[in-house]
């Protein structure tokens, strides 16, 4: 940032390590070993769809690289009631690495065509015993992680002290976002 900018109050925000991806699978063992919780198989990046035939093509080239592999996931759109788009794939739940790449590669083709400004998160189920679903969220514009939890009475609440033993089991392991106030509630979301 040069000094112009300084004086002007103008920022720079911060870039996305879409590499922090790949700490997910040593994480996912820790969820594992320390809450009960293992990988639903699922993954999902949410982005705010672009209009035109650039974006078209570009979400057309990401299902055709996730479609054409020979143990190819399932891959199919969801949209939310707020305007954004959820690329869903599903795969074997015991291959966290294989997802993990998948949903790097779907952040990565959207930010190489010049999209990146439209994407939101990604996510990662994870699920107990007794069904308790929690989320992992990759902050795209953050470059951090954090867990959403919804409360197993159902309804639009959190299991707060939940989330907060999560982010201490994997503060290190992830770059963990500090601000609570930018840990988005996901209602609704594929596989919450």
């Amino acid at each position: 940032m040069g000094l112009f900018d300084s004086i002007l109050g103008r920022s720079k925000p911060k870039q996305a390590n879409l590499d922090a991806l790949f700490a997910v699978p040593a994480a996912a063992i820790s969820l594992q070993a320390g809450a009960g919780l293992r990988p639903t198989g699922l993954g999902a990046v949410c982005y705010r769809p672009a209009g035109g035939a650039a974006f078209a093509q570009a979400e057309q080239e990401i299902l055709e690289l996730l479609r054409g592999a020979a143990d190819a996931p399932e891959v199919r759109l969801e949209h939310d009631e707020f305007g954004f788009t959820w690329l869903v794939v599903d795969d074997d739940p015991e291959d966290v690495e294989g997802l993990v790449t998948d949903l790097h590669a779907v952040n990565t083709t959207l930010e190489t065509h010049g999209f990146g400004p439209g994407l939101l998160c990604s996510l990662l189920p994870f699920t107990d015993g007794a069904g308790r679903t929690v989320g992992l969220l990759y902050l795209y514009k953050q470059g951090t992680f954090y867990p959403f939890a919804p409360s197993p009475q159902g309804g639009k609440q959190r299991d707060t002290l939940l989330e907060i033993t999560l982010r201490d089991l994997l503060a290190g392991e992830l770059p963990v976002e500090a601000e609570r106030s930018r840990w988005l509630a996901v209602w609704g979301a594929p596989g919450l």
